[in-house]
């Protein structure tokens, strides 16, 4: 075999550190963003935050501030003004002359004179910090501890009520059983819990299901509504009858079986539908009033406002600071020099152009691919969901005339901030539904569609599935029934027999 040269001419993709940067840049959410940057802050010296440009934005504010800061001043001076003249004025002669002497030496100190008083206050340590008495979030298993540090037990109750507590979930169920409460102390405490029964552990319950919220340890829904209806007052119209529907016939309540309702309870419909009143004012996870989770802040990446007619988008100037060359080290960079201080400012300097172009290319495509978001949907903005078109990741991609993963990136965790809320942008995007007139709808106008047929319903006698469809194929959508369950199941909307109420 013969060896040869040979010449070929190809095209590859090389991922280069900078557009390994940029791609991953792409993809981060504004939270992730924000501490990208913070670490590039931290580890690259030539990288600064552009202070001039958020305090050139924060000059107009305080020149429209400017005014009324002058008017409270004058107002200030004038009060104290008339404060002094009234001291003055209340003050004596005598009193004066008693603290202060006639003359002073001229070598004698104002702090030989008068003695300095201490501010009123409690005295604080050195290492006090301001924040060390914010409070923490409490918890239910913390609110009711606190409630049984407040009740007198024995020893061996509040050892048993410890361990219902703590086996209480979020939502305030004793998710164990009593029996399983006594086996397990009749194994770990044999010399305590040997002679102890069922109706000892039974009798410590009794004592924790009525802490506060009320309903709490309960065993299942029947048993939280009726403690919940026990601390009602008596006088409560028709609490009997909610507690024994609670307590014997809850499962036809939940089928909306009121004709079976009315004949074991005896009432007529009206009496029931009282009843059912108020058995909806109750909480049937009472732990949620107590133990909450912490809320989560959304920052959205972009801003779209109306504008005189036209719907104008901008990016959050606050989702992430500013970025510059410290122009004090660049200008110590000094040329054909390779000593390792040049070195290193050379490849920092490099580092951080390469962030900074990257930072401008992820806010130059999030920017257009929202316009275009924005452009297409210009009828969701104005109507709202019933007004969204289908749209696919493939169109922005044409749109914009960039690969549809590129699209992707931008669109997963990036939210909108409009006039009807804040969106993510991959909330944009539904699927095509064929319509009666050869077009397509967006599973999304077909959602709200079916959102406001529920709404409006007759609730004696709700829609069933193959009933909305019907409606919607009237309006020139073309679903089928198995189309509309799944979309309303998507929703949490219930069928139709559980939607069924009194009139």
């Amino acid at each position: 075999m013969k060896q040869s040269l040979q010449l070929k001419i190809g095209q590859q993709l090389t991922m280069t550190p900078q557009l390994q940067q940029a791609i991953r840049l792409l993809q981060l959410s504004t939270l992730d963003l924000q501490q990208e940057i913070q670490e590039a802050l931290d580890s690259n010296p030539l990288l600064e935050v552009d202070e001039e440009q958020d305090n050139a934005e924060t000059d107009t504010e305080k020149q429209d501030s400017s005014s009324d800061q002058e008017r409270v001043r004058d107002t200030e001076h004038t009060t104290a003004t008339e404060e002094q003249d009234s001291w003055d004025d209340s003050s004596s002669e005598e009193g004066w002359n008693e603290q202060i002497p006639v003359e002073l030496a001229t070598d004698s100190q104002w702090d030989d004179t008068f003695q300095h008083q201490s501010s009123p206050g409690p005295e604080r340590d050195s290492d006090w910090d301001p924040g060390d008495n914010d409070s923490t979030e409490e918890d239910l298993q913390d609110h009711l501890l606190w409630q049984l540090n407040l009740t007198p037990m024995s020893d061996n109750d509040r050892m048993v009520a410890l361990a219902l507590i703590d086996a209480v979930d979020a939502d305030g169920y004793l998710r164990t059983s009593i029996e399983e409460v006594l086996e397990h102390f009749q194994q770990s405490e044999p010399q305590l819990f040997a002679d102890s029964e069922i109706d000892e552990i039974e009798a410590v319950l009794h004592r924790v299901q009525q802490f506060d919220p009320a309903g709490v340890c309960a065993r299942d829904l029947s048993e939280c509504l009726l403690l919940q209806l026990r601390q009602l007052p008596e006088s409560t119209p028709l609490l009997g009858d909610a507690m024994r529907l609670v307590r014997d016939h809850l499962n036809l309540l939940g089928s909306h079986d009121y004709r079976t309702l009315m004949r074991r309870l005896r009432l007529k419909e009206e009496s029931l539908q009282q009843v059912i009143g108020l058995i909806q004012t109750l909480n049937p996870k009472p732990g949620t009033l107590i133990s909450s989770e912490p809320p989560e802040y959304v920052i959205p990446d972009v801003i779209v406002r109306k504008i005189q007619g036209q719907w104008n988008v901008s990016l959050n100037a606050e989702a992430s600071p500013r970025l510059k060359i410290n122009t004090q080290y660049a200008d110590l960079i000094r040329r054909a020099d390779n000593s390792a201080d040049n070195t290193y400012l050379k490849n920092h300097l490099q580092e951080a152009r390469w962030f900074l172009k990257s930072l401008l290319s992820r806010n130059e495509t999030l920017l257009k691919v929202a316009t275009e978001i924005v452009a297409r949907q210009i009828d969701f903005f104005e109507e709202g969901e019933e007004g969204m078109k289908p749209m696919v990741l493939h169109d922005i991609a044409e749109a914009v005339d960039m690969h549809e993963s590129t699209i992707s990136r931008v669109t997963t965790q990036k939210y909108m901030h409009t006039p009807r809320g804040i969106f993510e942008l991959k909330y944009f995007f539904s699927s095509h539904v064929s319509t009666s007139d050869g077009g397509a709808a967006s599973s999304t106008a077909i959602r709200a569609l079916i959102k406001k047929l529920v709404s409006n319903e007759n609730t004696a006698k709700p829609l069933s599935d193959n009933k909305i469809a019907q409606l919607l194929k009237e309006q020139g959508i073309n679903v089928a029934r198995r189309t509309v369950a799944k979309y309303r199941e998507a929703m949490n909307i219930p069928p139709s027999n559980e939607r069924k109420r009194l009139v």
